[in-house]
C-alpha cells in the first residue's frame, strides 16, 4: 500500500504528535507507548521530544539521525484529526 508522504509535523500536548500528509489529511499519533523502547527513549526529554522535523522526502518522521517513525506507521495507526 502506498501511503501519503507527509509534509508537517508539530509535537503537541503529551507526548502526542500531529502530522499532516500530502493528501490533506491530518493525524495524531501518540509517541508515549513507544517511550519504554530503548531507541525511544531520550524522548523523554521533552526539549528533544518538541524538536521533531519531516524527514527529507517526507518519508518519516526524525529526530536525530537514530530516532523517527515512518509514513507507513502515522498513517495506519494515527488518529485523524477533524
Amino acid at each position: 500500500m502506498n501511503c501519503p508522504k507527509i509534509i508537517s509535523v508539530k509535537a503537541i500536548d503529551g507526548y502526542t504528535v500531529a502530522v499532516e500528509f500530502d493528501n490533506q489529511q491530518k493525524r495524531k499519533y501518540d509517541v508515549k507507548p513507544l517511550l519504554d523502547k530503548a531507541m525511544f527513549s531520550p524522548l523523554k526529554n521533552v526539549a528533544l521530544f518538541k524538536s521533531v522535523q519531516v524527514d527529507v522526502g517526507g518519508y518519516a518522521i526524525v529526530w536525530n539521525e537514530n530516532i523517527d517513525i515512518s509514513e507507513y506507521e502515522l498513517w495506519q495507526h494515527g488518529q485523524v484529526i477533524q
